[in-house]
């Protein structure tokens, strides 16, 4: 293995140099693919996948438009769970869900190779840190409208309960695509497990290595018929013509509840935060239209908060004597932690480490939302030499906070919002390098493939005769773009159940298969939040 060690070793210094100079992370969802298409399209090119491409013309049973229909899915599940014998009476203070964007079953056996492959072993033995995890169970991953989901209605159900539109956020699937009346009506917003928590006094946060107004964060304190109305300006690319006024998703986290209450915002994203006429801390034009900068508003009313730009302010905060924080490390999406500045963007596991501290200053425990985002963004670009180290990249932040907290009291939750159509194909030998050729078999033609394939793609490497082309010269390249059947502008999102991991207190009841919309029933449940069923009412 010492061949394929060394090989592998090198491809991953290779590849940050090779990507850094030509690699543009711009959003990779794009509203037409999501939604479906629409006539301003033009308007909206710097987006690969369009949300008016996903959530048009699709079917929504109508009773799946209630919120109370996923109170009571959850209900039930639950209620099944307890009828089985309790090992566990422990109640959890402190509540951490970790989410793997885009992190198929498929993408985490591959992290899972290739961190072994890195130590110069076979690899398929070796386990990352949430594989550990006592109990494990599988999470169905449709939407209310969606028999594959977007990461906007995922996040409603992972952390409000309730499933949802594609595309929309914090709002029942009553509220039509674009239709900002209906999202501005409280009848039809849904509350998340932040806002639970901070009803029940306990510190809350979100940590993400995309934008603080993405859709993933976002889910855990937005109301919008849209995730990509992340600010004014937005709304007028992507709106269609609104003429009921929405609020962007940057104007809720700073001013409204629950996001105003947030101790800690770790991520990416400053140009949703101020205006056109201000340059940012990394020599870029704000994106907001209305002249609001929001970020000093949030500062007026934190004044005793603290703002970081950077890795070392970040390192620097004293979590003791700053009891408010927010770190905004890009204008955009974060970099690839392969193409990141070390000196400069922290990684997941140090905004981990520095939420943790914000949050255990209160006494009564705190809920943490952490998303390794950029797991989805590698698999989107068909280049999991990225997406796998960004898994590798979560690990490490788990291992982080299970060595920070107290297990008797701290539940951890870790998960994926929807799969990607990866696969492992063929049947390739013991210690195969998993981001090579498949060395033991060969299409009809005789032709050597990969090992990892993507069902939709840019790239499916035929010749002029739709024969595949042999990769020999080509799969070693650090940049290589992995080969796909069906060719698209991208790779898009599969509908498969994802994985979810469990330790802590009332960790047990994460086994089986569930509906994702439970998951945030049940962490309420074993921490006594919110107003579902609860531990302590038994």
């Amino acid at each position: 293995m010492s061949i394929l060690y060394v090989a592998l070793v090198l491809l991953s210094a290779l590849v940050a140099t090779t990507w850094s100079a030509a690699f543009d992370m711009s959003e990779v969802h794009n509203q037409e693919q999501l939604v479906g298409r629409s006539s301003v399209g033009k308007a909206r090119d710097v987006n690969l996948l369009d949300p008016n491409a996903l959530g048009k013309n699709k079917y929504t049973p109508p009773e799946e438009k209630a919120a109370q229909f996923w109170y009571d899915l959850a209900n039930e599940e639950i209620a099944k769970r307890l009828a089985l014998p309790q090992v566990d009476k422990r109640k959890a203070k402190n509540l951490i869900m970790f989410l793997g964007d885009g992190m198929s079953l498929t993408t985490l056996a591959a992290a899972r190779i290739l961190k072994g492959q890195l130590k110069g072993n076979t690899g398929e033995e070796d386990a990352l840190s949430f594989e550990k995890f006592p109990y494990t169970g599988l999470s169905r991953t449709y939407c209310s409208n969606a028999q594959v989901p977007d990461s906007a209605c995922t996040a409603t159900a992972y952390l409000c309960g309730v499933k949802t539109n594609i595309v929309a956020l914090g709002v029942t699937a009553n509220v039509n695509f674009n239709n900002c009346s209906g999202s501005e009506d409280p009848a039809n917003q849904v509350s998340s497990i932040a806002a639970w928590a901070q009803a029940a006094g306990k510190a809350s946060g979100i940590v993400t290595t995309t934008t603080l107004t993405h859709a993933s964060p976002s889910g855990a304190y937005a109301h919008s018929t849209n995730r990509f109305f992340e600010s004014d300006t937005d709304i007028v690319t992507y709106g269609e013509g609104q003429n009921v006024p929405c609020t962007d998703i940057a104007t809720q986290l700073i001013t409204q509840e629950p996001g105003k209450n947030f101790d800690v915002m770790l991520g990416g994203g400053m140009g949703k935060f101020l205006p056109k006429s201000i340059t940012d801390k990394f020599g870029n034009k704000g994106e907001r239209s209305d002249g609001v900068n929001l970020l000093s508003k949030w500062q007026s009313l934190h004044p005793e908060g603290a703002l970081a730009y950077n890795r070392n302010q970040l390192l620097s905060v004293d979590a003791k004597r700053i009891p408010r924080l927010i770190g905004l490390f890009n204008s955009g999406i974060m970099d690839f932690h392969k193409l990141a500045d070390s000196a400069q963007k922290p990684t997941l596991e140090e905004m981990t480490k520095k939420a943790i501290e914000v949050v255990s200053q209160n006494d009564e425990g705190y809920f943490l939302f952490i998303e390794g985002g950029l797991v989805d963004y590698g698999n989107h670009y068909n280049i999991p030499q990225m997406g796998l180290d960004e898994v590798h990249e979560l690990s490490k932040a788990v291992e982080t906070a299970l060595g920070m907290t107290n297990p008797e009291e701290t539940l951890i939750v870790v998960t994926s919002d929807h799969a990607h159509p990866l696969s492992i194909a063929g049947y390739p030998g013991r210690g195969t390098n998993i981001l090579g050729l498949n060395q033991h078999d060969t299409d009809i033609n005789g032709v050597k493939y990969a090992t990892l394939n993507y069902a939709v793609g840019t790239n499916p490497y035929l010749d002029e005769n739709g024969k595949r082309e042999p990769l020999e010269d080509k799969i070693d390249d650090p940049s290589f773009i992995f080969p796909s059947y069906i060719t698209s502008t991208l790779g898009v999102h599969s509908g498969d159940d994802v994985g979810v991991f469990a330790t802590g207190p009332q960790s047990h009841l994460f086994s089986g298969v569930m509906q994702q919309s439970t998951i945030p029933h049940l962490m309420a449940y074993a921490g006594c939040i919110g107003d579902g069923p609860k531990l302590c009412d038994n």
